[in-house]
């Protein structure tokens, strides 16, 4: 239960982060000049090219590395990142490229009519994003970011390979110290398969209040 503990944190840590990341990538894409776009570009595609265990063992040695000898440069002493802020940073890493392609996909989904309107109302573009942009495109990301939200609670399991005590290390030693592999592993599962149900209820309730007063698929009541 505490590797469980430690899997949800970090799986809300990186989902939260990597939203940000995909918001300000997906508009950087859209909106920025030629040097954020291709930086963008070159980002989500580097990201959903590597696989995600390569990106986080190098991330996770070498991003930690790379701060402390920046560190060192500055005359600042050493630090020492905790597993948990360094998860929820790599993953959050990860899954902003996914969330910016989403993200720019709903985006573009939208009527370009409404955001039209909005400018020649003369609304600035940080009104234009709360009050047009995120709650038009909200119903055409939701299943993507529902995807993206429960690959964070799988992703976790990755943080084993550096020693991270979330559910799955955590079930491993379990397992090994007591030679019950069985009964440890199927109660590792049923507890991943209880995470994933009660997200989808959650996730369903979120989409149904997005989508109030759009008709229904074939139009249906």
């Amino acid at each position: 239960m505490r590797g469980l503990a430690n899997s949800v944190q970090i799986a809300l840590g990186a989902f939260g982060i990597g939203l940000l990341i995909g918001t300000a990538g997906a508009y950087g894409k859209l909106y920025g000049g030629p040097v954020i776009r291709d930086l963008m570009e070159v980002y989500t595609t580097v990201v959903r090219a590597v696989p995600e265990l390569v990106l986080i063992l190098l991330l996770y040695y070498a991003g930690t590395d790379l701060i402390n000898r920046m560190l060192e440069a500055m005359g600042q002493p050493r630090i020492d990142i905790s597993g948990l802020v360094a998860g929820i940073a790599v993953l959050g890493f990860v899954q902003g490229a996914y969330a910016t392609e989403v993200i720019r996909g709903a985006i573009l989904s939208i009527p370009q009519g409404q955001i039209e309107a909005a400018r020649a109302y003369g609304m600035s573009p940080l009104l234009l994003l709360r009050r047009i942009t995120l709650p038009a495109m909200l119903p055409f990301a939701i299943p993507g970011l529902a995807n993206l939200w429960l690959i964070a609670t799988k992703d976790t399991a990755l943080l084993a390979v550096v020693g991270f005590n979330e559910l799955t290390l955590a079930t491993r030693q379990a397992a090994g110290a007591t030679k019950a592999y069985f009964t440890f592993f199927v109660a590792a599962g049923a507890l991943y398969l209880l995470l994933t149900l009660f997200s989808n209820v959650i996730i369903g309730w979120v989409e149904k209040r997005a989508r109030r007063g759009i008709p229904a698929v074939g139009g249906a009541n």
